[in-house]
C-alpha cells in the first residue's frame, strides 16, 4: 500500500515537472518571438531614416553617388532579408558599414555638418541604434535563458520530447580595433 502511494506520488511529480517545464519552453519561445519583434521594430525605424539622411546628404554632395547607391542597395537587402538571425546579422553589418561610408562622407562637407536636417536626423539615427542595441541584448538575453534550459537536465528530456530546440543568437560584428581604441573627445 505505501509502496503504491510512493510511486503514485512521484508520477504525480513527473508530470508536474514535466507540465511546469512545457510551460516554461512555450514561454521562452514566445518572448522569444517577442524579442525578435522588437528588432524588427526598431530597424524598420532605422530603415525608414535612411532616405532622408541620403537626400540631405545629396544636396551637398552630388557627386558622391556610389556612396549613395551603396547605402540605398545596402537598405533594400536589410529589408528585404527575412532568414535567421544570422543572416539578420549579416545584413545589418553591411548596412551599417555603409552609413559609416556617408558619415565619413558628411565629414568632408562643413556646412552638411551644420545642417539642422542632418543633425536631427543623425540623432535620431544614433538614437534608433541605440534602441537597436537595447532590443538586441534583450533578444539574446531570452535566447541565452532558452538555450540553458533546452541543454539542462533534467529539462533537456522535456525539450527533446517536445522538440524545443535551441534559438539563434543575434550577433552584429564589433569593430573590435574600434573598440580597444580609446575614444576621441572633441569640443568644438
Amino acid at each position: 500500500m505505501i509502496s503504491t502511494l510512493i510511486v503514485t506520488g512521484l508520477i504525480v511529480i513527473v508530470i508536474i515537472y514535466v507540465i511546469v517545464a512545457y510551460n516554461g519552453f512555450v514561454s521562452l519561445r514566445e518572448r522569444i518571438k517577442e524579442a525578435w519583434s522588437g528588432i524588427e521594430v526598431q530597424m524598420k525605424l532605422r530603415y525608414n531614416l535612411i532616405p532622408n539622411l541620403v537626400e540631405t546628404v545629396k544636396g551637398y554632395a552630388k557627386h558622391e553617388s556610389g556612396t549613395f547607391e551603396e547605402v540605398t542597395r545596402a537598405r533594400s537587402e536589410a529589408m528585404a532579408n527575412h532568414g535567421s538571425p544570422a543572416e539578420q546579422a549579416e545584413s545589418e553589418n553591411i548596412l551599417t558599414g555603409a552609413l559609416k561610408s556617408l558619415f565619413a562622407l558628411a565629414e568632408n562637407y562643413p556646412e552638411l555638418k551644420a545642417n539642422e536636417n542632418f543633425l536631427n536626423l543623425q540623432l535620431q539615427l544614433s538614437d534608433v541604434e541605440d534602441k537597436i542595441q537595447a532590443a538586441r541584448r534583450y533578444y539574446n538575453g531570452v535566447v541565452r535563458d532558452n538555450n540553458i534550459k533546452v541543454d539542462q537536465f533534467p529539462s533537456n528530456l522535456v525539450a527533446g520530447t517536445f522538440n524545443f530546440i535551441k534559438a539563434e543568437f543575434f550577433e552584429l560584428a564589433e569593430d573590435e580595433e574600434a573598440a580597444r581604441r580609446p575614444v576621441d573627445v572633441k569640443f568644438d
